[in-house]
């Protein structure tokens, strides 16, 4: 039987390239592609695929809440973080969520297929170059410190990232259908937990890590 895979990225392109590398090894079957966290939830409860290849960053939800909330309903669903990110950071956050492996953006073709293959079989799969946390028994190492954005959670990411891409706080609340006073509070918990004290700040973080690339 086909390994059913789902793409969550939110660029159609990545997407649409990696549809067309996968399906061309008949082991594969790619049953769905998304372009926001929220979705990738939905349609992955809906579609219940074997394998899911995740992008870190998305409109809505992020890679790791959207990670989480599918494993906590579906917890043999085998997901692969996506990234053009190689910072430690990363890589925890995701390792965090429960990701079985992390393939950057640049890799070769190749690549995805064994790393599908391998994360399909119960194994994981980093690609080379990824620098792997302290070790923990039976499964990939991962930071035992809590980071700086391991702090945050999925909304406040969020917040942060929509700050940091220069929207107001009368947009953000908008845009995710809450009170001013709401987002305004989110912030407030934001800088508390990063140690900044400004939105210029928290926009020079936001690119630092690639949460934003304003």
């Amino acid at each position: 039987m086909a390994v059913r895979i789902m793409l969550a990225d939110d660029h159609k392109i990545v997407r649409e390239s990696f549809r067309a590398l996968l399906e061309v090894d008949p082991a594969f079957q790619v049953v769905g592609d998304v372009g926001d966290g929220m979705e990738a939830v939905r349609v992955a409860l809906e579609l219940k695929p074997d394998v899911i290849v995740m992008d870190i960053t998305m409109p809505n939800l992020d890679g790791p809440g959207a990670t989480r909330r599918i494993l906590s309903q579906r917890p043999d669903t085998r997901i692969i973080a996506l990234s053009m990110h190689t910072h430690h950071q990363f890589v925890s956050l995701m390792l965090d969520a429960g990701v079985s492996g992390y393939v950057l953006k640049s890799c070769k073709a190749n690549e995805l297929i064994t790393a599908v293959r391998m994360v399909a079989a119960g194994k994981t799969y980093f690609s080379p170059g990824i620098s792997i946390p302290a070790a923990t028994p039976g499964i990939p190492p991962r930071s035992s410190s809590i980071n700086s954005l391991a702090r945050l959670s999925d909304r406040e990411r969020e917040v942060l990232k929509l700050f940091a891409d220069g929207f107001e706080t009368r947009d953000i609340a908008r845009k995710l259908n809450m009170a001013e006073k709401t987002v305004a509070t989110h912030r407030e918990h934001i800088m508390a937990k990063l140690g900044i004290s400004s939105i210029a700040g928290l926009t020079k973080y936001a690119i630092r890590e690639g949460i934003s690339t304003m």
